[in-house]
């Protein structure tokens, strides 16, 4: 699993028009799924991403995590994530979990998180053609690869 994680004063995702999930200060997360990601990986980066500390304390300095500052988390499905670009011009989406099993691995991160936080988090619609809005806080944006992934 590879996550993006961005710092944001807000962020929403509208799926045909409707707003499916937005939040206020916190992380937005693009989450993209291996076909090698298991329950210990998802375990191991919800309890990462609630716990990363990439909020500013009373001295400015990057000590809290999302937690620490009641922010938000909104997760949105990404398979492009794990595209491979490296040959030719065209990317190659061979290292992506396919949906049958990238969906429920999705779920299942989704509630990790949410349990790890102890609040709802939104989401986007898995597979839809979504449209995100998000203002950067920082800019602070972090690449986080499960062990089996990077």
């Amino acid at each position: 699993m590879r996550l993006v994680i961005q710092r944001v004063r807000e962020a929403s995702v509208t799926v045909e028009g409707a707003i499916t999930g937005q939040i206020g200060p916190g992380l937005l997360v693009l989450v993209g799924c291996a076909p090698t990601d298991e329950e210990a990986a998802l375990t191991w980066l919800a309890r990462k991403l609630v716990s990363l500390r990439i909020f500013g304390d009373e001295n400015g300095q990057m000590n809290l995590s999302v937690r620490d500052v009641g922010g938000e988390i909104l997760a949105v499905s990404q398979f492009t994530l794990l595209a491979d670009a490296r040959k030719g011009n065209r990317p190659s989406y061979t290292g992506a979990a396919p949906p049958a099993v990238a969906e429920p691995l999705y779920q299942r991160f989704v509630a990790l998180v949410a349990q790890e936080l102890g609040q709802p988090v939104p989401t986007g619609i898995f597979g839809a053609d979504m449209q995100v809005r998000l203002l950067n806080d920082g800019p602070v944006t972090i690449v986080l690869d499960s062990p089996t992934t990077a």
